[in-house]
């Protein structure tokens, strides 16, 4: 009896030395630009750190441009297992060609997607066509190709969970994303 209390005791001993570290967790090294190194305490500067050097970002027209053309949906959808560009997109296709093409530095990414149905390849494989026939109308319509890239997600992001009709349909998409 006293052997098992023994050890239990050192149980505990040892895990309770193995949990603790010396790192203090609220006083983070931090490295600045500069080179020298301070420390925070409890997330907030302790006064001695230099400036950090960090360029502010002007979220004026950079953050317009990300968003794409004003008032035009970034969404494209397509019927069960296809990869055909319904007529009713060809509109809101020929906005974004418009709006890349009159910012020249723009850069857009196409991205795939499908519904739960069908195996992880194939869905991947559907949704990396949904987003080159898109890229592919856009540059009909004059967008170079070095601005647009078409990935696929497949299955793996749905906009909508849930194995109803609408639910499918609103996953059957490319969705266009500025950067």
């Amino acid at each position: 009896m006293i052997k098992h209390a023994t050890l239990a005791l050192s149980l505990v001993a040892l895990l309770a030395a193995g949990c603790s570290s010396g790192v203090k967790l609220d006083d983070v090294p931090v490295e600045d630009k500069t080179g020298s190194t301070s420390t925070t305490g409890n997330g907030a500067n302790s006064g001695n750190t230099s400036q950090s050097g960090v360029a502010g970002v002007d979220l004026g027209q950079s953050a317009r441009d990300a968003a794409g053309p004003v008032g035009v949906s970034r969404i494209v959808y397509f019927d069960y297992d296809s990869y055909v560009i319904k007529p009713e997109f060809q509109s809101l296709i020929e906005a974004h060609a418009r709006f890349i093409k009159a910012g020249g530095n723009r850069k857009l990414m196409v991205e795939g997607h499908t519904d739960e149905r069908g195996g992880r390849e194939y869905n991947l494989a559907l949704g990396q066509k949904r987003a080159e026939a898109v890229r592919r109308a856009l540059a009909l319509l004059g967008v170079s190709d070095a601005q647009v890239e078409a990935v696929s997600f497949g299955k793996e992001k749905p906009a909508a969970q849930g194995g109803t009709e609408e639910v499918h349909a609103k996953n059957r998409r490319a969705e266009l994303s500025y950067r």
